[in-house]
């Protein structure tokens, strides 16, 4: 892929998070989360399964309650506002979205978790944030992100010796697929058209990324047929309101409908999705003991 600066990438991805709430409450869950969900068996719904999904993350993350979490790329606000909510954790999200903030910043009062939750806005690569943390979270943020390894040492460096990385993303299945379809037409509609910048590289490329930033991977799990599940059913709540899609976004049906459709299409075949959870077991080369 060209080669893109990191304020470059933050700005192309922006104008895809810069869309209203309204659109996204059309065909996401109730909380707004824009993520694989987990889908227990054939009756669970979209609802429950981005619960289940929020429940399965703070497992992995061996949250007990009341720790300092961070989530980069926090969209709309779902696993920040779970967290407070559910165990009680000091959740602060990272979002380069004005729209997805103050959405944030009204659910938070509305739950009663507003002193819980903090909020930073612009690109995880030109804020502060205050360490360190006992968790930090990316679900589906770091594709956005061309300088990958420099934030996962960011992130190595604000989490506390012991804390816990939770990274899930969506990859080409192997460097020969990468390299095959990264390119093609409709590759692209979704990572430039869609998100302005994304780069779905191999699993082998994050895993790299995160052993090279000093953490120790604890689990990978793959979650393709659940992502799979997901967004046929974001697909099909788009189908049956496409009245209202066009309303709040006009023009916005057509291309929408074919980003989930190219998304889906290259699941098990082309691409993959994995969540990967690792610990910082040892400090930093640029960490004091």
């Amino acid at each position: 892929m060209t080669t893109v600066t990191p304020q470059a990438a933050y700005q192309a991805t922006n104008k895809h998070y810069e869309l209203p709430a309204e659109l996204f409450a059309i065909y996401l869950d109730r909380r707004l989360k824009y993520s694989s969900g987990l889908y227990t068996d054939q009756n669970t719904d979209l609802d429950q399964a981005q619960t289940d999904k929020l429940h399965f993350v703070a497992r992995q993350l061996g949250l007990t309650g009341g720790e300092r979490l961070l989530d980069i790329g926090c969209g709309w606000g779902s696993l920040i506002l779970f967290m407070a909510q559910e165990y009680g954790c000091h959740a602060t999200g990272v979002t380069p979205s004005r729209p997805q903030l103050e959405y944030i910043r009204a659910q938070a009062e509305a739950a009663g978790v507003a002193d819980l939750v903090t909020l930073e806005h612009g690109s995880f690569s030109d804020i502060e944030v205050a360490g360190p943390y006992d968790a930090i979270t990316m679900l589906g943020s770091i594709v956005h992100m061309p300088n990958r390894t420099a934030v996962l040492g960011t992130v190595h460096e604000l989490l506390r010796r012991g804390g816990s990385l939770y990274l899930s993303e969506s990859c080409f299945r192997n460097r020969a697929a990468y390299e095959e379809f990264s390119r093609r037409p409709g590759t692209k509609h979704v990572t430039e058209d869609i998100f302005g910048f994304a780069d779905m590289v191999p699993l082998s490329t994050l895993v790299e990324a995160v052993e090279s930033a000093g953490f120790s991977l604890t689990a990978l799990s793959d979650l393709t047929a659940h992502y799979h599940r997901t967004i046929e059913d974001w697909e099909q709540r788009v189908h049956a309101a496409r009245d209202r899609v066009e309303r709040t976004a006009p023009g916005m049906s057509e291309p929408l409908i074919r980003y989930l459709r190219t998304a889906n299409a290259g699941w098990g075949y082309t691409t993959k999705h994995y969540a990967l959870s690792a610990r910082k077991s040892r400090m930093g080369p640029t960490e004091a003991p």
